[in-house]
């Protein structure tokens, strides 16, 4: 699988590689768990369409709940409903839902370990032109930070399909976040994930950093990790998605191996999966390690794209980030 995903980090942002909204692997996972698991239901804050519920909503209109503009009743009755033998799905955008109704997660479904799965959809500033108000940038933070919570942040649809079809037979609430804009599919169906074991998509003969990235940025990373190369620095690539549990020992090994880490998110550095790597490495193995995604500023309307290049996460900004990295240790 390392190869198959290096040789496709090659073309990432080519014409070749198919571009698709990581939230329509959610979907596809909703219509297929809802015809093998009829515990399966779905809860909407009126964004059908966006959220990718639509399909599910079709084919099982008895499992699916249209709350309107309510997240935080969303939540609440999706916490009695996770307690009483179902497997609810809630959907929205990330900055209404974990954003709104964060204190309703926090102590109807997380304080009660009720089996609810969040979708915060259009999370990051890739949301484009809707602006500042829409463009989640502190979810991972806030969600982390709950007891009973797991965290998980996919990097194509593909992923999206699995780690949505995983986080149904996970116990307890799972917070799964989606970016909005097209991106490369740079995992198959063979490709391994398994919720909480971070996965090396690239790695050099020498490797002097680690990147490890999430989401949207995992590609990014994997065409950064292509022009160090050819530059003669070698690096690797980890596909961390699951922001908690941690994949501790996968991470502590990059370090002792590298000596230097990069960490990459579309989100804020403070707080986010960053943050969490920081956490780790502090108590066991102090590593020097720099921070790609948002310094504590908020986002604009734009072009998906021209943000994420204003906003120092592109690929200019990881390569000069593991120098940076490279020249501490």
């Amino acid at each position: 699988m390392l190869k198959e995903t290096a040789k496709l980090s090659k073309k990432v942002f080519t014409d070749k590689v198919e571009q698709t909204p990581i939230r329509n692997g959610y979907g596809e996972a909703l219509l297929e768990l809802g015809a093998g698991m009829p515990e399966v239901v779905v809860l909407c804050a009126d964004l059908k369409e966006s959220t990718r519920v639509e399909a599910f909503a079709n084919a099982y209109p008895d499992r699916y709940f249209e709350m309107g503009v309510a997240e935080q009743n969303m939540a609440t009755i999706a916490a009695g409903l996770g307690v009483s033998g179902k497997i609810p799905f809630i959907s929205s955008y990330a900055t209404f839902s974990p954003g709104r109704n964060w204190e309703q997660i926090r102590t109807t479904i997380s304080y009660n370990d009720s089996n609810v799965k969040i979708a915060g959809h259009h999370a990051g500033i890739s949301v484009g032109p809707d602006g500042a108000t829409h463009q989640a940038v502190e979810d991972i933070a806030t969600m982390r930070v709950m007891a009973n919570m797991k965290v998980i942040v996919p990097c194509d649809a593909e992923e999206a399909r699995k780690a949505t079809m995983a986080s149904a037979k996970i116990w307890g609430p799972v917070y799964l976040r989606f970016a909005r804009e097209a991106t490369p599919v740079i995992t198959t169906a063979r490709t391994p994930f398994i919720p909480g074991k971070a996965e090396i998509f690239w790695e050099s003969k020498k490797p002097e950093v680690a990147i490890i990235a999430c989401g949207t940025l995992v590609a990014t990373a994997l065409e950064a990790a292509t022009a160090l190369e050819r530059d003669g620095v070698g690096s690797i690539v980890l596909n961390n998605h699951t922001i908690k549990p941690l994949d501790e020992q996968k991470i502590l090994e990059l370090a002792k191996k590298t000596g230097a880490i990069v960490t990459a998110e579309e989100h804020q550095v403070a707080g986010g999966m960053g943050g969490a790597v920081a956490e780790f490495l502090a108590r066991v193995h102090p590593t020097p390690q720099e921070f790609v995604g948002m310094q504590n500023t908020y986002g604009e309307s734009g072009k998906p794209a021209e943000l994420m290049e204003v906003y120092g996460m592109g690929v200019k900004d990881i390569v000069a980030a593991v120098h940076r990295a490279i020249k501490r240790k």
